[in-house]
């Protein structure tokens, strides 16, 4: 499978006479503060966030007696209702510069720490939905800002490595979450009460982090001329800078912007949200309720251990390469499944690792293979786009998958699932391959990460 990958340059610079330096590896050696201090909010974050996401589904199916259905629309509300604003948020941000990315992403992460005690006085479908609608509307202002400082301090040819650093970061919040939820729903009588509880409190504390030690304006790292690969897809000259104000049609109108689009959006339509692959898991082994929580740690264990390793791989062998595989990492834990097997502890390891693994090599690799492709002046915008076609698919993939568990069960929505993402990575492959004839292992397109 051949693909329009980057291979980034080695950790040396060019000296004005032509000579390396190794200025440039030891500035790669060590991650910038500013990823390490804001891995620290995503992470008191995740905890927050991930308490909640851990009971959600057991707590709307089984506690208020939603049908699959019902779920679903609700599912596609929590995953999908961002995609609405990240365009906004990406675009506020830009306006702002480095300060405005700071804003508009506290922002966010404090409009989602609001409505965590909300759910304390909601028990009705519409009323759960416009929660979860808020606490999304706060993610989706977030992420672009967010990892816009982030690509903004890391050099480019470490953007990988700098992007896994903060999500594996996120991770370990990730896995703290659903353990505290865990402990909370077996010692607590109100169990649901004192999780919603909990996790308002911790998620101030992130605002309070973020807004103390994050600085109001991101350094921009210099960029890599050493090689190709690390300026992404314009690395065959000069980088043309994008006016302050890029519209949405301009950055659809950069051909390696549309095709990270194209891509994100055809498997986003086939990729299962994680709610609904628990509930799969769950309802196929029947565990007792009280361990639904623990799942998500199997996903977030495999995550936090190969985020950085992946985030390093994609920096060597290419970015829009490993994204593309960790798809097919995904279809292997829908193929595991669908299996007729009774493995089962060794089948739920299996597939919450395969399902880790996936994220570990999409997650952190979208955004950084996007900020190689987006001028620094529309960079929020930019990460935005691709994250807003990817979010928006997701949001109907959960409702589409809902309703066909409610009609034919879960069997076969799962099946579905993995008859169009096989599809969808093979149309994604046929579009990231390199354009014209005289394209070649060392032709521009080839480098583009």
């Amino acid at each position: 499978m051949y693909l329009a990958d980057g291979r980034p340059a080695p950790a040396t610079s060019v000296s004005p006479g032509g000579r390396r330096t190794g200025r440039s590896r030891r500035v790669r050696a060590a991650v910038p503060s500013t990823v390490l201090v804001l891995g620290t909010v995503s992470l008191i974050t995740d905890i927050s966030s991930e308490m909640v996401t851990a009971v959600l589904p057991l707590y709307l199916v089984a506690e208020l007696g939603l049908s699959p259905l019902g779920f679903g629309l609700l599912d596609g509300v929590y995953n999908g209702v961002s995609a609405l604003v990240r365009l906004v948020g990406g675009r506020l941000s830009d306006r702002g510069g480095g300060a405005g990315h700071k804003a508009v992403a506290a922002v966010g992460y404090g409009l989602s720490a609001l409505c965590k005690p909300l759910l304390l006085l909601v028990h009705s479908l519409p009323l759960i939905g416009a929660v979860l609608a808020v606490d999304r509307t706060g993610k989706g202002l977030r992420t672009a800002p967010r990892d816009a400082m982030i690509s903004l301090a890391a050099e480019p040819a470490a953007r990988g490595r700098a992007f896994g650093v903060h999500r594996a970061m996120d991770t370990a919040g990730a896995l703290c979450g659903p353990l505290v939820a865990f402990v909370l729903l077996r010692a607590a009588a109100e169990g649901y009460d004192a999780v919603f509880t909990v996790s308002f409190c911790v998620a101030v504390l992130g605002v309070v982090v973020l807004l103390l030690f994050v600085p109001g304006r991101a350094l921009p790292a210099a960029e890599d001329t050493a090689g190709p690969a690390s300026a992404g897809p314009t690395s065959a000259g000069p980088r043309t800078p994008a006016a302050p104000r890029t519209p949405v049609r301009a950055l659809l109108g950069r051909p390696e912007i549309r095709r990270l689009t194209a891509c994100a959006v055809l498997l986003g339509l086939t990729t299962v949200s994680d709610s609904f692959l628990y509930l799969t898991l769950q309802r196929r082994l029947d565990l007792p309720a009280g361990w639904f929580p623990l799942l998500p740690l199997g996903t977030a264990a495999a995550f936090l251990s190969l985020a950085v390793p992946m985030g390093a791989i994609a920096d060597r062998l290419g970015r829009r390469r490993l994204f593309l595989a960790g798809h097919l990492v995904l279809l292997c834990a829908y193929g595991l499944l669908l299996a007729p097997l009774d493995g089962g502890a060794t089948l739920v390891c299996a597939v919450l690792i395969l399902h880790g693994a996936f994220y570990a090599a999409t997650d952190g690799v979208l955004a950084a293979a996007t900020a190689d492709a987006v001028p620094e002046d529309a960079r929020g915008s930019g990460l935005a786009v691709v994250q807003t076609g990817q979010t928006a698919a997701r949001f109907v993939c959960s409702l589409a998958f809902g309703a066909a568990w409610t009609a034919w069960g879960d069997h076969t929505a799962v099946l579905a699932a993995a008859v169009g993402l096989a599809l969808a990575a093979a149309l994604s492959a046929r579009l990231l391959r390199p354009a014209g004839p005289t394209a070649g292992p060392n032709s521009p397109s080839e480098h583009a990460s």
